[in-house]
């Protein structure tokens, strides 16, 4: 088993990530809070800071575009495609960008990011006008090449305003998976390899799916503000523990 897997990950780590895949899911599938936040901070423990963005976009991009395919009759293409000219314009930068980084900062601005999801505020933008979806586009894809979990910026930006629950579930869903394959794209020409990760990602892609049918069905019942808050206080601990791993280890 361990031939299966890159040289720097144990079965334990596979393990970890595996359960960390399927529990986001559950949380996104039952309650809509903290799935990717959840998983990116996790990995950013086990998984080197290079290898860290392009694993977590192809397991989310596989969520997302699951829900994009189911939801495309609702989809409103010209909104699509004016956030889609921004996130490429952002994707030819940020290959200039991560090639010049240095890759050991990633954790610690991973961090710091969920840390201001938990308990900073995220606008309610709602700039759905084609500017406002293009520079959302640019915007927000810059910043999910640093920090993974950019999902409520991408819902602040588009906003639920005048949208029902279906052609807002598309539009997003398919701004999510459009930032997670340039994302995906802009790795490889920097010069990732998934190769060597082929057996993590098939066990994590694996559990989303499954943790995505489990959610739909056993966390309806939870109270939902409780269970927020709580989930904040862990992903609290995760960001200052990867803090604290970045500096002092």
């Amino acid at each position: 088993m361990n031939s299966l897997l890159p040289e720097m990950m144990s079965i334990i780590d596979l393990i970890v990530l595996t359960a960390a895949s399927f529990v986001g899911s559950v949380l996104t599938a039952a309650l809509g809070v903290g799935g990717g936040s959840l998983l990116v901070i996790i990995m950013a423990g086990l998984v080197p800071p290079l290898a860290l963005i392009p694993l977590h976009g192809l397991v989310q991009m596989g969520s997302n575009a699951s829900r994009a395919v189911l939801t495309r009759e609702q989809l409103d293409r010209s909104q699509a495609m004016f956030f889609a000219i921004g996130a490429v314009v952002a994707s030819i930068l940020a290959v200039a960008l991560l090639v010049r980084m240095d890759q050991r900062w990633i954790p610690v601005i991973i961090s710091l990011f969920i840390l201001y999801l938990c308990w900073g505020k995220v606008p309610q933008l709602g700039l759905r006008s084609p500017i406002g979806l293009l520079t959302g586009g640019l915007l927000t894809t810059l910043a999910t090449m640093l920090v993974g979990a950019t999902g409520p910026l991408v819902s602040a930006w588009i906003g639920r305003s005048g949208l029902d629950k279906w052609r807002y579930t598309a539009l997003f869903s398919t701004c999510m998976t459009t930032q997670h394959g340039l994302k995906i794209l802009v790795f490889g020409l920097a010069g990732f390899s998934f190769m060597p990760w082929l057996t993590v990602l098939a066990c994590m892609i694996f559990a989303a799916w499954f943790g995505t049918r489990v959610g739909l069905r056993v966390l309806q019942h939870v109270n939902e503000d409780r269970f927020k808050f709580w989930f904040k206080l862990v992903l609290t601990g995760l960001a200052f523990r990867t803090l604290y791993t970045s500096f002092f280890s």
